[in-house]
């Protein structure tokens, strides 16, 4: 039963709940964490871990990409990103972390941002960053817009493609896209693709069934949050609870495999996940996996340099995001970031491993399992 409070006379809303506001309850047995297993398999590909890289150009250059695969994640390319745009990326992004630390008026780093996306999209520099990854053996995912999916996925497919990203702020299968193009009908063109298709974000279980109809592989929930980094609220309104949200998503994917039968798709949490704890949070909601942004921006293999913000960014007359400086010393190896050792307390380092002990202090070894630990809402 939903909880719904009023607000005003005539004007209920349903009161929701943040990944802050709920704790995990052990309640099993325990079991060494080298008897858990944090693999989880999307279609034909499966992944040693359950952790996808938020598709910016601070975090996912195609050698991030490479290094999060090796490291049993996947890595997605924004394809409307710098990647796509110009051949010299890395020295655009001295650049702009040159303006964010030492311009003294707030929105250059952003107005500079969104001058590098003014260029336009070349097919063959997306073409050689996908073939890039793909040489390496990593499984290749690119983000691409509703809006431009029809026109950028055929170029991708044919560079080796293998995951397909579309990715909006909201997006719903019953309008995906506006312009002078027909709308995308998202059902007709996931069947038309060889390649399985993650959509998102949603943010209820009547979106998220939706788009689990159109044949999506997996649902992406929320549009990566993080305090600090992104201003959706702020510029459109738009919240997404995540605790709820995941939820809600999961008892979405519950009413489709029984719909169907038993086609299984993926939810995939994107939003508040900056700590292990939050990591596991959001599989004990009932995430198969989740997009981490912020956390990942302290790698040394991020190529922006210890500085994080998201796609959402550079939109080119309503950006929804900040730069935000997530380290400013010696920053750790990715492989540190996710496994560990790790010399602070706060569960920002060893993601992975936080997770895999917060499984095996509840006593479950495998993330489908652990979907089921108890959860308390704090008071």
């Amino acid at each position: 039963m939903r909880d719904l409070v009023e607000i005003g006379m005539g004007r209920e809303a349903r009161r929701t709940y943040q990944l802050d506001d709920i704790d995990i309850v052990p309640s099993r047995r325990t079991r060494s964490s080298k008897e858990v297993s944090t693999a989880w398999q999307l279609d034909a590909y499966r992944f040693d871990i359950p952790v996808l890289a938020h598709p910016t150009d601070a975090l996912v250059s195609p050698e991030f990409a490479i290094e999060l695969g090796r490291q049993g994640g996947l890595g997605v390319i924004n394809g409307e990103g710098l990647w796509a745009r110009h051949p010299d990326v890395q020295a655009k992004l001295d650049q702009l972390i040159h303006i964010a630390e030492t311009d003294l008026d707030p929105d250059a780093p952003i107005a500079f941002l969104q001058e590098l996306h003014s260029a336009p999209i070349r097919p063959d520099l997306l073409a050689a960053a996908v073939g890039q990854v793909r040489d390496s053996g990593v499984t290749v995912a690119v983000r691409v817009s509703p809006q431009n999916a029809r026109s950028l996925t055929p170029a991708l497919v044919a560079s080796g493609l293998d995951l397909l990203v579309i990715q909006g702020t909201i997006i719903s299968a019953e309008h995906v896209a506006h312009g002078e193009d027909e709308p995308l009908n998202l059902k007709t063109f996931i069947a038309e693709l060889d390649v399985p298709v993650i959509a998102g974000g949603v943010s209820d279980h009547r979106t998220a069934l939706h788009l689990m109809r159109t044949g999506a592989a997996g649902v992406i929930v929320g549009y990566g949050s993080v305090e600090g980094g992104t201003t959706t609220g702020e510029v459109l309104g738009i919240g997404v609870p995540m605790a709820t949200a995941i939820a809600d998503a999961a008892a979405a994917r519950r009413d489709y495999l029984d719909e169907t039968g038993g086609r299984y798709v993926h939810v995939i949490a994107d939003g508040d996940i900056t700590t292990s704890g939050a990591l596991a949070k959001a599989i004990a909601c009932g995430a198969d996996a989740a997009v981490l942004g912020a956390p990942l921006a302290v790698a040394a293999e991020a190529p922006g340099g210890g500085w994080y913000w998201p796609s959402a960014a550079a939109h080119p007359s309503m950006p929804r995001g900040a730069l935000l400086p997530m380290s400013a010393g010696e920053r750790p190896s990715l492989d540190q970031v996710l496994n560990g050792p790790s010399r602070e307390s706060y569960g920002s380092i060893n993601l992975v491993g936080g997770l895999r002990r917060s499984m095996a202090k509840s006593g479950y070894s495998d993330l489908k399992e652990f979907q089921k630990v108890g959860l308390n809402v704090r008071a």
